[in-house]
């Protein structure tokens, strides 16, 4: 690959990891990480899915809702500690529904990981590829979320296991199929292997918002421009987000279509409606009007 092309390509990815940073949620981030020196994709040990067994062990129900319980508020903090002290105390079908309720007040006050793993017990105890399903898209939904590193690749395998768990259960879960190649993909194996799941799975559902919001991120970090675009019009059609508008312009931008690009730019500011963005967008949206 040119070294020009390639600098141009890791500052633009830098400045996606930024914007990510403050204000997404990154459900991406393990698609646009800057490229090695040498423009190839990041071996499999810096990635994501490295995680030891101590360090998956570590993420456990007492350690991830003690460090929840510092973050809300107190009166409600009293009120998980009850129920959990309930859950300890209980056996057999009484159990699982207390940890049905928990994994519902913790995803009330947004603490995703407590709420993921007691999903991971009623998974565990009512095994089916709805509940595998359940616990899986929420500790997907906890990696995005977390600024924790260490957590980051436990909470990705638990995922990925509870994605295949799901398939176990049902082979053609598209839900499930997708999980797992987002998984895939963000580390936890070939990312090529991932992208062919996420293929299959829009063969199937072409309108599939994560799969084409996933595939067009991949596009974007291979530098493959001009494949992202459709993807990411695919999920504007379908369900139009900040992110998507943004990660058009990206691509637009760097074909040289600077004129859609600020279209696209503007739509993104619009529907996030956050200040810090919207200075972010000015700015890009001036510079790109004066190449014009």
């Amino acid at each position: 690959m040119d070294s020009n092309i390639r600098s141009k390509q890791t500052i633009v990815i830098g400045a996606i990891v930024l914007l990510v940073a403050f204000l997404f949620t990154r459900d991406i981030k393990g698609l646009v990480k800057p490229t090695e020196e040498n423009g190839k994709m990041p071996s499999s040990d810096s990635m994501a899915g490295t995680a030891s067994p101590s360090t998956t062990s570590a993420l456990n129900l007492e350690t991830s809702s003690t460090a929840a319980k510092n973050v809300i508020n107190k009166n409600l903090a009293t009120d998980i500690t009850a129920l959990e002290n309930s859950y300890k105390g209980a056996k057999g079908a009484e159990k699982i529904e207390l940890a049905k309720q928990l994994a519902q007040k913790w995803d009330d006050v947004e603490q995703i990981t407590p709420s993921a793993l007691y999903l991971e017990v009623v998974a565990e105890n009512e095994p089916s590829a709805k509940s595998w399903l359940a616990a899986g898209n929420q500790f997907i939904k906890a990696f995005e979320s977390t600024q924790d590193s260490i957590a980051q690749p436990a909470l990705l395998q638990k995922a990925n296991a509870s994605y295949k768990n799901a398939l176990e259960k049902d082979s053609t879960n598209i839900e499930a199929k997708t999980g797992l190649g987002v998984t895939i993909v963000n580390g936890l194996g070939a990312p090529m292997q991932g992208i062919a799941m996420l293929l299959e799975v829009v063969a199937k559902d072409p309108k599939n918002v994560k799969a084409n919001m996933n595939l067009g991120l991949f596009s974007i970090k291979s530098g493959q421009f001009d494949k992202a675009i459709p993807r990411f019009n695919t999920v504007i059609a379908t369900a139009p987000t900040p992110e998507a508008y943004f990660y058009l312009g990206t691509a637009l931008e760097n074909l040289g279509r600077n004129k859609e690009a600020v279209n696209a730019y503007l739509s993104s500011k619009k529907l996030a409606a956050n200040p810090t963005l919207s200075s972010f967008i000015d700015k890009k949206v001036a510079e790109l009007k004066n190449k014009n």
